[in-house]
């Protein structure tokens, strides 16, 4: 990506993975990133060390100031923001609610990356949510970011088909590559006046809830569609499970396949189960506190032949 010929001088507010390429978009297009706003680190792992986020640690390895405030609603976390004079800051995935005066201070506003086709899907989980609903497509939304969640005017959208065979982690990936030069052309564009801004259609809005385990459980009297979307959405986490042998275990993959039984019915000695319509293969399974393997590697030392019943 060339350099840009009028940096903007701007904040960067974000947290996950998902975040990330926006960060080094903006930094490899030449913009000065002043300072870089994430989540506070958090214990992590058996030792409970204190991990940052994979923003905090892009950031400090671009040698960028981080902030890790765990509000923006005191005096002093908006002293130290308006302090910082931007043209803009650009917020993806930050996981902080950002208060009216905080998003009056940039020059510019501020800008979000937000993971679905807007209205669609607003809120905690787009990408799941897209995929669990059997959406034909998602992509990222720029929007000028106001006070109300996810319901500020779109500078910019992106598409991406979602395919039979896209995971929750396949579909995150994808849009998170998107996500930095869509932003780079957003907030270009506002800044040389050349992008209209729209307003969401509020009779078009979803909301996308966060995600319960609760949800994971397959009900084998459901469709064989319902059942791989279900898979796929929840892939890698929560991860979408069934119990069998008083455990639980969890599918990471699996595919439609013909088949008739009693749901749950399984058809065959290699993890064909019956659904309320057609069939599911089981390709790929964790058993608790086992390493995920392929079906048939599950099955030599622990059979699951025809006719066991799964919950």
């Amino acid at each position: 990506m060339e350099k840009t010929n009028t940096p903007l001088r701007v904040a960067f507010m974000g947290s996950p993975d998902f975040a990330v390429p926006t960060l080094e978009a903006l930094l490899e297009r030449g913009h000065q990133v002043v300072c870089v706003y994430s989540q506070p680190p958090k214990p992590a792992g058996r030792g409970g060390k204190l991990r940052k986020t994979p923003v905090h640690e892009a950031a400090e390895a671009a040698g960028v100031e981080v902030r890790t405030p765990r509000s923006l609603k005191t005096p002093e976390a908006l002293a130290d923001f308006q302090a910082l004079d931007l043209d803009a800051a650009v917020v993806a995935a930050y996981g902080l609610i950002l208060p009216q005066s905080i998003l009056d201070a940039p020059k510019l506003g501020c800008l979000n990356v937000h993971a679905s086709l807007l209205p669609r899907w607003r809120g905690a989980a787009p990408i799941h949510r897209a995929v669990l609903a059997g959406d034909a497509k998602s992509g990222v939304t720029i929007m000028q970011m106001v006070a109300a969640l996810d319901a500020g005017p779109m500078l910019l959208t992106e598409e991406v088909v979602i395919t039979p065979h896209m995971t929750s982690a396949d579909l995150h990936d994808r849009l998170a590559e998107l996500g930095g030069p869509a932003l780079i052309c957003a907030l270009e564009g506002v800044a040389a006046g050349t992008v209209t801004p729209v307003e969401q259609d509020e009779s078009q809005v979803t909301y996308a809830a966060k995600l319960a385990k609760e949800e994971a459980a397959l009900d084998w009297a459901k469709s064989t569609e319902e059942l791989d979307r279900q898979i796929r959405a929840f892939t890698p986490w929560p991860g979408a499970t069934f119990t069998v042998k008083d455990e639980v275990v969890k599918v990471l993959d699996a595919a439609p396949a013909p088949g008739n039984g009693q749901p749950g019915e399984v058809l065959d000695d290699a993890l064909l189960v019956a659904c309320g319509t057609g069939a599911l293969r089981l390709k790929k399974l964790q058993r608790p506190g086992k390493k995920a393997m392929a079906a048939e590697d599950l099955l030599r030392g622990w059979p699951l032949p025809r006719g066991t019943r799964l919950g």
